[in-house]
């Protein structure tokens, strides 16, 4: 019991961060019916920026708070981030919203390989080491263990998906998001500008890949240029799971995958017989997105594109 409460744990935290990034890939969707797959890379330009002004404040304000660091790196990576997000929405997405799906498809994947090219560039080919901020004292939870970042992760997780949510349902912008979605041209004539509410949707996702990005290193200690491509694909099988284009799916596919992923990790050796070991766990984000796309090609919440936002 233990093991399995500790597996659900992980799978909590792990899910929290495909949550997170699934949101930004739903959301494009939902506004635009594309496909952002550079968003992945753009949650590694923000643990990267967030890293250098992690090494900026050692070296300028010695001593400085663990908890204060981490927030600067965030607060500093999320205005980045967003940029980045919405030059590639001006640059390479915008002349392409009545192209052809295959058009923004391909040109999503020239983009990624882009921002891994420029980060390699400018960060260099090696892994590099994510300073613990934090205290490395467990917190034990029913025989289970979670740490200070992990939990920090859950609850900075938990507030941007609240936000979000209010931000869609109850504002302004939100009714045009959602007006938008259903009819850009309508809205359009409504007084709703279309173009303004597609950069704002980008900037949000950013924001969102931009604090998964942080903690992702702050969780692993670790990052590297190529670093978005596995968390993004699985994101992007989260959001399918979900159902794309839906907020609240996109939420709830992280979870559940985050939590299957880590069930199996736990659990996959002993079903195998010892064939398969942990580092296969990989698998089952993509095992799971075939079955849903063979069985339920809509998602566990999935709905009319045109309610979607």
């Amino acid at each position: 019991m233990e093991t399995f409460i500790q597996q659900i744990l992980n799978g909590l935290v792990l899910g929290s961060m495909y949550a997170l990034i699934a949101l930004g890939y739903t959301m494009v969707y939902g506004v635009l019916n594309l496909i952002n797959f550079a968003h992945g890379d753009v949650l590694m330009i923000g643990a990267m920026v967030g890293l250098s002004i992690l090494k900026m404040l050692d070296a300028h304000f010695p001593g400085m708070s663990g908890w204060l660091q981490l927030a600067l790196a965030i607060l500093g990576a999320i205005p980045v981030a967003m940029l980045v997000n919405v030059l590639i929405e001006r640059i390479a997405y915008r002349r392409l919203r009545n192209a052809p799906r295959l058009a923004p498809l391909i040109t999503a994947i020239g983009v990624s390989i882009l921002l891994q090219t420029f980060a390699m560039m400018i960060w260099g080919r090696s892994p590099l080491p994510f300073p613990q901020l934090l205290s490395s004292d467990p917190i034990f939870i029913g025989g289970a263990v979670i740490s200070q970042t992990q939990v920090l992760l859950l609850v900075l997780a938990a507030v941007a998906m609240m936000g979000l949510v209010f931000l869609v349902e109850k504002t302004k912008m939100g009714r045009a998001m959602r007006a938008v979605a259903e009819n850009p041209r309508v809205a359009g004539l409504m007084g709703v500008d279309a173009n303004r509410v597609v950069v704002t949707t980008f900037a949000i996702g950013a924001a969102l890949a931009a604090v998964a990005g942080v903690m992702w290193g702050a969780n692993y200690a670790s990052i590297q240029f190529a670093m978005g491509t596995v968390p993004g694909m699985k994101a992007f099988s989260a959001a399918v799971l979900g159902g794309i284009g839906n907020i609240y799916g996109a939420m709830i596919g992280g979870i559940v995958l985050g939590i299957i992923e880590s069930l199996g990790a736990g659990y996959i050796g002993d079903l195998t017989g010892g064939f398969l070991g942990s580092h296969y766990q990989d698998i089952f984000a993509f095992v799971v997105l075939i079955l849903v796309l063979t069985v339920r090609p809509s998602g566990i919440m999935g709905e009319r594109v045109a309610d979607r936002a």
